[in-house]
């Protein structure tokens, strides 16, 4: 099977879903806890990436929230992705390209959902147009996934809520 029928038969078989609501599971408040190690190549360097650790991202029925930049009435796109889906789709295809797959996030599931969230690009973060929170991967019930400028960081659902924008 050619590489092109390969990615058309992914295509269908994990098929998003849009709406302007964030899903039930993600809403509510999550702290970055670290960055996970992967095997990719990022706009950030280290600078970058530590500065995301201890900030809280927050998300409510229709926006979202990461210091004082609120995302309202956006798109919102689903995704359940299998463990070779997500590989393919996220990896490049050189031996010096990316490499990111589920054993390297932590995710011992088949399958996993991802939440993006379409907004306008916002350069805040410096060397990306991404507002961390915007791609989100759902690990579990009180872990999820970010990922900013190909780097990938834990966040746990915070246990006290805290006002957006703090």
């Amino acid at each position: 099977m050619s590489a092109a029928w390969l990615y058309l038969l992914l295509a269908f078989q994990s098929a998003a879903t849009a709406s302007h609501d964030i899903p039930p599971q993600l809403r509510g408040d999550w702290t970055v806890t670290r960055l996970i190690p992967t095997r990719t190549i990022s706009c950030w360097g280290q600078r970058e990436a530590i500065r995301l650790i201890g900030t809280t991202v927050h998300y409510s029925t229709d926006s979202f929230w990461w210091k004082k930049h609120r995302v309202p009435n956006a798109t919102v796109s689903t995704q359940s992705l299998t463990a070779f889906q997500f590989r393919v789709e996220y990896s490049g295809g050189g031996a010096a390209d990316s490499e990111i797959d589920f054993n390297q996030l932590g995710i011992r599931t088949q399958s996993a959902t991802i939440v993006k969230i379409q907004h306008q690009a916002a350069n805040i973060t410096g060397g990306s147009t991404e507002i961390p929170g915007d791609w989100v991967l759902l690990k579990n019930k009180n872990t999820i996934i970010l990922s900013v400028c190909n780097l990938y960081f834990e966040a746990r659902r915070s246990q006290e809520h805290r006002p957006p924008g703090s």
